[in-house]
């Protein structure tokens, strides 16, 4: 895996130079052939990239703060304990804004609907009120968070770019949305730097062609529809992601135009350039887009590598991980049998094999329902890994039987584990969804491994011990009997 991998990554570097060379070589020559066809067709739509890469960079810069905020365990103990003492998250937020020098901060529970803000406590949500639409639509929706254009809580005059990010709790229980926002005037401020960069006009419009910012110099009515030339080309910019052509002005100039559908912002980003302001800034424009292609080549590699890891590590926790206790499955439980065989050859010292079994589950399951029964899966299986080593392995074996494999364990030290077990899930109130608290009992059964002896005799003799603590009236741990022989 680690070979393909590495492959992968090679492939995708290749590719990528190979194509921001040969895109700069291409874009050179066109560049020295026709400075018409340089601007339509190469300069506006890479400036329309290179502002669109920024914008991107900003947001995703502010996705990562917000799903810090979504994720931190302080912002979900908080408000499951009730939102006591509100100073404690308006601190927090105030904190999130001062180091990441964003505009805003905030976080709405789900349970008070109550809009915290670094200045204190603005308002309570409600369904009632069209500006809060923001909130039961991200409350509903399937994705982690959204991005949206919308007028600051905090100063209504202020149009701001959020990041409205979804707080799930460990057990996927929606508790409300944080997140942080950015002043529509910093995008502004982008576009007032490559005007003075490249000397085009840079602006946004909406899908019904009004222009919704510019930059100071921007000259011009303020829809599309008003523009002389410009406005024989409106259904074509408002009905395509993206397109480029010329138009002609009164006075006679030929203008370049690229367009491109900003996904994030719901606008239509327009770029201009006379032709002649054209050349002088062509050449150094060129080596200055590449440049970034080169930065963003390499940005993407960073992500694919750290992707392909995190994916790589992902697929080995399926295939060897129970999804319901994160406890291991079969097929690690086989591999963990494998490797204790080794030891014990090594070290000449047995291991041996714990069945548990939770009491009277089924009963739970029928009078709580499954969901309860989840709850006290998982309960059992926190429980129990407490009580072992790290270099023992747990495992769900089926239903609600576990299996627990205890290296370099002989009978003696297995019947103490299991019964240092026993005593900590019996001592432990498990709380339900409800509110209710259950107490529940297991029973187990222990057989040490013998030599050359396969997975399946072990497991049965440790399940005949098992048996045999049932039968003994449960809530108890029973060893192998001297009598179990191999089959």
């Amino acid at each position: 895996m680690q070979r393909k991998r590495l492959l992968f990554i090679l492939a995708l570097t290749g590719v990528l130079t190979l194509g921001f060379v040969t895109t700069s070589l291409v874009s050179y020559f066109v560049v020295k052939e026709s400075v018409q066809t340089r601007l339509a067709e190469e300069t506006l739509p890479l400036t329309s990239d290179n502002i669109l890469s920024e914008i991107e960079r900003d947001l995703l810069r502010s996705i990562l703060i917000s799903s810090l905020m979504a994720h931190d365990t302080f912002v979900r103990d908080w408000t499951r304990e009730g939102e006591e003492d509100p100073e404690r998250i308006l601190r927090y937020l105030d904190e999130i804004q001062r180091k990441y020098d964003t505009t805003t901060a905030f976080f709405v529970a789900d349970e008070s609907r109550r809009y915290y803000h670094p200045d204190g406590v603005l308002k309570t949500i409600s369904r009632a009120n069209p500006a809060d639409a923001w909130y039961f639509r991200a409350r509903q929706m399937s994705e982690p968070f959204e991005i949206n254009i919308d007028h600051d809580t905090a100063d209504p005059s202020r149009l701001t770019i959020f990041v409205n990010y979804r707080v799930i709790d460990a057990q996927g229980e929606f508790l409300g949305v944080t997140g942080i926002g950015l002043a529509v005037n910093t995008v502004a401020g982008l576009i007032e730097s490559y005007q003075r960069r490249y000397g085009r006009d840079i602006y946004f419009i909406d899908h019904e062609g009004q222009v919704t910012l510019h930059g100071s110099e921007h000259e011009g009515a303020d829809s599309i529809q008003e523009r002389p030339g410009l406005s024989r080309h409106t259904i074509r910019v408002l009905t395509s992601p993206s397109t480029a052509f010329s138009y002609e002005t009164e006075s006679g100039e030929e203008v370049y135009v690229n367009t491109r559908l900003i996904p994030e912002l719901d606008w239509y980003l327009v770029v201009e350039q006379g032709e002649s302001g054209a050349d002088p800034r062509l050449l150094g424009t060129l080596i200055l887009n590449v440049m970034l292609a080169l930065g963003v080549a390499i940005l993407v590699i960073v992500i694919a590598w750290a992707v392909l890891r995190q994916y790589e590590r992902r697929l080995q926790s399926l295939a060897t991980t129970d999804s319901l206790t994160g406890t291991a499955n079969r097929a690690a439980l086989e591999m963990q049998f494998d490797q204790a065989g080794k030891v014990e050859r090594r070290s000449g010292q047995p291991f041996s094999l714990v069945s548990l079994d939770i009491d009277h589950f089924k009963t739970i399951n029928d009078r709580h329902g499954h969901e309860a029964g989840d709850i006290v899966l998982r309960t059992v299986a926190d429980l129990t890994g407490r009580e072992i080593r790290e270099v023992d392995t747990l495992c769900r074996w089926g239903g609600d039987e576990f299996l627990i494999l205890l290296q370099q364990a002989d009978s003696a030290d297995a019947l103490r584990t299991a019964e240092r077990i026993r005593a900590t899930i019996g001592s432990t109130p498990i709380r339900l969804p409800s509110g209710r608290r259950v107490e529940v009992s297991v029973t187990l059964g222990v057989a040490t491994h013998r030599t050359a002896e396969t997975l399946e005799p072990l497991m049965r003799r440790a399940d005949r011990a098992l048996y045999r603590a049932k039968e003994a009236g449960r809530d108890r741990v029973e060893p192998e009997d001297d009598s179990d022989t191999l089959p």
